[in-house]
């Protein structure tokens, strides 16, 4: 798993290039392409078949619907902001990497019954940032997490620095990585 994991909305395909590109020159080989939006599975896709070295997955998948289609396009790992055991069981009859987003002890038990032991934690900064995860992980020394959701640059080292922590998901990567790459171009 890679350490960062930029969330990635795409409104249009034509965004897929730029976006991965900048991503690729900012050294990170991972997107997490969200179902928010009408193109979302054809720019996983798209983005599967001409970005073969990266690290392609789908975020905010809410219901099994939206999973088999994530799959269907290739994606290689999903993401939901909630626990959804319908997503669960279909990622662990496929082999396929889950994220569950998990912020109380119910749900991370949940999480565990189907043998996920990397959960997302979101919104990072609502449920109490980096306290609670040191909190939740006395219960739960077998999970590790990640924060998505008021980290950034401010704080992003205090959270890596913690040994709980799998990987950092967020949009602010994508927005430095195209600032970076704007700039370089000038």
């Amino acid at each position: 798993m890679e350490k960062f994991i930029p969330v990635v909305v795409i409104k249009e395909l034509s965004e897929t290039d730029k976006i991965l590109k900048a991503l690729k020159n900012n050294n990170i080989n991972c997107a997490e392409i969200t179902f928010r939006t009408a193109c979302a599975a054809e720019a996983i896709e798209y983005a599967v078949k001409n970005y073969p070295d990266m690290e392609i997955g789908a975020g905010t998948v809410i219901n099994a619907e939206q999973c088999e289609a994530a799959l269907k396009a290739g994606a290689t790992f999903i993401v939901s902001p909630g626990f959804s055991p319908a997503v669960a069981k279909i990622c662990t009859e496929r082999g396929i990497p889950y994220y569950p987003g998990c912020v109380t002890p119910t749900e991370i038990m949940a999480a565990l019954e189907f043998g996920i032991t990397t959960v997302k934690f979101f919104p990072a900064n609502v449920y109490g940032g980096l306290k609670a995860l040191k909190a939740l992980s006395a219960p739960f020394p077998q999970v590790r997490f990640i924060p998505t959701g008021g980290v950034d640059r401010s704080n992003i080292d205090e959270f890596l620095a913690f040994d709980k922590i799998a990987a950092i998901g967020g949009s602010f990567f994508v927005k430095e990585s195209l600032e970076k790459m704007e700039a370089e171009n000038k």
